[in-house]
Order: structure tokens, then sequence, then C-alpha cells
């Protein structure tokens, strides 16, 4: 070995444990240049360069060595640091009451490939996991892709560290069904490898949002959300999740808002999950649910069509007032620095945004002093994306074991 192949060796040594760091700053879209990768890690100049080769060689970023220099600005640019869009994927699901998607998700939380399955969700969970490996086993066999590992979102809070879902309320499932051990147990009868994750849906739209959309860059961020039934919550600190003690945590679903409201699915009365939801709307606009369409699709569309309607409006106020004041007692107990909303709360948010912000400060402590941002979720599939990061975590841990690649 010559001097120079040894130099960088040490190099390589000294910044091995800065692989997985590195990674994630790239994913993350924190560190688009050498330069910024350098500050980021404290290393230097050569064992950064050395990390980004590394990192290169094992196909998961790209490396531009001569970009082009902006306009007006002087010196040599930094080498530009991107995710390898031909790199490897894994393999993500998402089940909900009106259906499932699989897809293919490389780094970045890029999507490189996905279809939606049957609008029916049968009460078997192994029929319904079955059919999601299947249909991701499909676009792995069409995209000739690597596949590192598989994630799956479910309507359910998941039980740690059994993996089991412990109340899928709105599907047809037995509670304590175990989503993780059927999934890992459809992906390696798939030939499919790496390991296999389960989470909650709205948690893992969360975890997307913080490391690729309207979360990035906050450090206490609450997520809300309801999709096609139902409301979830979910919280993250300092970059992780917090589930609790046993996954269970920000069920927020199931907060009284309305004492005297609707009859709740947990035995309670006026939660959230029944007066914020796409029913709840379209029950409130005076519309009878269609069986064409879901129900967050439904209530999009007239929300879309005929904001000015006297029915509409009256139930866009009355759903915000509902939520705000979950919002609001979920603020004074979490001091979130950020809320973003997603499904259709992203949408009554745009529909009325100062009034949602007006109820939250009016019944919040901290939101009369200094206010929480209240932001849209940004991306498309975010509980898709999240099943991916789940996936994606080994990698982002120790990019040289879970994908097997040699050191330069």
């Amino acid at each position: 070995m010559n001097g120079k192949a040894t130099t960088t060796r040490t190099r390589l040594d000294r910044g091995r444990g800065a692989l997985g760091p590195a990674l994630e700053l790239v994913h993350t879209g924190r560190a688009p240049t050498r330069a910024v990768l350098t500050a980021e890690l404290g290393v230097t100049r050569a064992t950064a360069g050395a990390v980004a080769a590394e990192l290169e060689a094992l196909g998961l970023i790209r490396v531009d060595s001569n970009p082009g220099a902006a306009a007006g600005s002087q010196g040599r640019p930094s080498h530009r640091l991107a995710v390898d869009e031909r790199g490897p994927v894994v393999l993500a699901g998402q089940v909900h009451p009106d259906g499932f998607r699989a897809a293919l998700i490389g780094l970045g939380g890029t999507l490189v490939a996905t279809v939606p399955g049957s609008v029916t969700v049968s009460a078997d969970p192994a029929q319904v996991l079955g059919a999601v490996v299947e249909a991701g086993a499909a676009l792995l066999r069409e995209t000739g892709r690597r596949c590192v590992g598989a994630g799956l979102a479910v309507p359910s809070a998941v039980a740690e560290p059994e993996g089991t879902a412990l109340n899928p309320l709105h599907l047809a499932w037995p509670a304590g069904s175990p989503v993780r051990e059927i999934f890992a147990e459809r992906v390696r009868a798939a030939g499919i490898e790496g390991p296999a994750f389960t989470g909650n849906d709205v948690n893992l739209a969360a975890l997307a949002e913080h490391r690729h959309g309207a979360g990035r860059g906050a450090r206490d961020l609450l997520c809300v959300a309801t999709g096609h039934r139902g409301v979830g919550g979910a919280l993250v600190l300092d970059g992780r999740l917090h589930t609790g003690s046993s996954g269970l945590a920000l069920e927020v679903g199931h907060l009284t808002v309305n004492p005297e409201g609707r009859p709740c699915h947990c035995g309670g009365r006026g939660c959230l999950d029944v007066e914020t939801d796409p029913l709840a709307f379209l029950t409130v606009a005076g519309r009878e649910p269609g069986p064409e369409v879901s129900l967050l699709q439904q209530a999009r569309d007239l929300l879309r069509t005929a904001p000015d309607d006297p029915g509409v409006r009256g139930a866009v106020e009355e759903l915000i007032d509902r939520l705000g004041l979950g919002l609001a007692g979920l603020v004074n107990i979490l001091n979130p620095d950020r809320i973003i909303l997603g499904g259709l709360h992203r949408e009554l948010l745009g529909a009325d945004p100062e009034r949602l912000r007006a109820v939250v400060a009016d019944r919040s402590l901290w939101g009369r002093s200094g206010g929480v941002p209240i932001l849209p979720c940004t991306l498309d599939h975010n509980s898709l994306v999240g099943a991916a990061e789940l996936a994606w975590q080994p990698v982002l841990d120790d990019p040289l074991t879970a994908v097997g690649g040699a050191p330069v």
C-alpha cells in the first residue's frame, strides 16, 4: 500500500464512527456540501472527505467534486453531496380503513415507486399484510432495486416490545393482533432482505415530517392528524419519537373536547377522534357519506367545491373550535415549539388559519404569551415515508454493517 492510500485509510479509520451521522446529515438535507459536513461532524476536511468517499463507495450518496461556482462567489466551491438516487431502497407499507399502499422509498425520503392496493381491508391482518408485501415485492421485481429493509404504518397504537396492534378501532382486526410478527414473516417469505418494523401511522408521519418536511428544525414537535377515520397524535423530542414506556403515548384522539358530544369507540363521549375526523365533518355539513371514495377524499372535495356553502362553513368553524380546544390542552401539557397538522386538519387550517390560531392562543397559557407556530404537513404520503424511516434507521446507525459494503 502506497503512502497516499495509507493516509486515506488512516483518515477513514478515524472517521468510521462518523459514517452514520454523516449519512443522516445527507439523508435529511442538512449537509448539502462537504464543507457543511465537515463543520457539522467537527472533523478535519480530509476526514470528512474520506467519510464521504466511503459512503459513495457503498452506493448511498453521490459526491460532486466539480460543482459550478455560484455567480459572484469567490474561492473554490465545496464538493456537493446528495443521496444516490440509484442506491438501495426500503419497502414501505401503509394500511388504513379504506385500503393500503405499498411503496419503494430511497434515502432522502424519495418515493421511487408506489402502488395503491385494494379499497377494502379484510378482518384478517395476515391476508392484508400479505397483500401489502406482495405488492411491494412486485415493485422490487419491476424496478430491479436492492432492498435493505421494510417498514409498515398501521392506524393503531403499537404496543412495545411485542409489536401488537393494541386498538385498531377503525379496522375489523382483533385487538392485540401481532402485526409486526406477521409483517416480518411475510417479508421473509417473499425473500426480501433486511429487518422489518411496524409503527403507528401518525407517529411515523411525525417522524417523516421532522426529518424531511414541515417539522424540520423543531426541537419539540407536536403532530396531530386525521386521515380516513379517527385522530392521532405524536411528539418528536430532540429528533426521536416519544412513544412512552410501551409505545402508547400521545393517544390524543381520546381527549374529550365536547362532554355532550358523540359516543366514541373507546367508550367515552365527545373525543377528538369522533368530533374532528372526516366523518364528523361530513355529518356536521349535512352530507351523507357515500361509498365511492374515502371519507377523507369526500371531505376534501366538499371543502374545495363548496367552501361558501353555509353548511360547509358551519362545519369548518365547529371542527376548528373543537380541534383548537384539544390543541390548547396539548400545548399546556407539552409546551411544543411547533405544531403540524395532517390529513383533514391540514385542510381546516388552510380554510381558516386565523380562527384556529386564535382558539389555541385563547385557550392555552403559553399561546397568549408567545404563540406556537401551527403549520400544515408538507409531505405526500408522510406515513409511508415514516415507515421507510424505521427501515432506514439501521443503515443510518451503521452503514457498513447494514449495507454490507467493503471499505475503500
